[in-house]
């Protein structure tokens, strides 16, 4: 069907994959904690965005590109795990003022004025391995002898970014569940958040450590 071959197969591979924890989720997933339902949309939406840039990308060969510059790969590479560990880093921080405050309020897990904008960033220039990713896992369900293997490659594309609306809006929905447990337990916040930017930072330091 439209030049793809065992549709079955990648739906439940494309499920696997979305599924694994990653700097895209957890991002939403903490912003629909701390600001509400609205705002973990928002997020969403610039995963959403910044995950079509790539896939777009990759189509048109940047993947080949990373491939060829070694030293863009690295230059991008760097730049993502240092943005992340930076945010990993502040959260932590964050965490623990408001476990050491008396205030019983309990701030935002993240302190961001524009979650698509960060999510965004996040999804399309902190991982130059999606690009790689995307065309080599697109490519095992392209029939070569297609006419139109661009129409094939959008057909996937389309029912990846399906799947992950769907798990980011059931992480939204958690998320803003869990706001409500952690503006009454402010230690049980901060633990949290401090957890996730853990998290952050393990990212940066995988990233950091990444090769073509």
């Amino acid at each position: 069907m439209l030049g793809i071959t065992d549709l079955s197969t990648y739906v439940i591979g494309t499920i696997a994959i979305i599924l694994l924890p990653g700097p895209n989720s957890l991002y939403v997933l903490s912003t629909a904690a701390a600001r509400g339902v609205r705002d973990g949309y928002r997020a969403a939406a610039g995963v959403f965005l910044g995950d079509a840039i790539l896939m777009i990308a990759s189509a048109a060969g940047v993947a080949s590109l990373l491939k060829a510059f070694p030293a863009l790969f690295l230059f991008i590479k760097f730049g993502g795990a240092a943005y992340l560990g930076y945010l990993g880093i502040k959260m932590i921080i964050g965490a623990l003022r408001r476990k050491s405050s008396s205030d019983a309020d309990v701030a935002p897990a993240l302190d961001t004025t524009n979650p698509f904008r960060r999510a965004f960033t996040i999804s399309t220039f902190m991982n130059p391995k999606a690009t790689l990713f995307f065309i080599s896992f697109f490519i095992q369900f392209v029939d070569p002898s297609y006419a139109y293997p661009a129409l094939s490659f959008l057909v996937l594309a389309v029912i990846l970014q399906i799947v992950s609306m769907l798990y980011l809006t059931m992480l939204i929905f958690a998320g803003s569940k869990l706001a409500d447990a952690f503006r009454r337990r402010r230690k049980l916040a901060a633990t949290g958040t401090a957890a996730v930017g853990a998290l952050f930072v393990g990212f940066g330091l995988k990233l950091a450590t990444a090769t073509l």
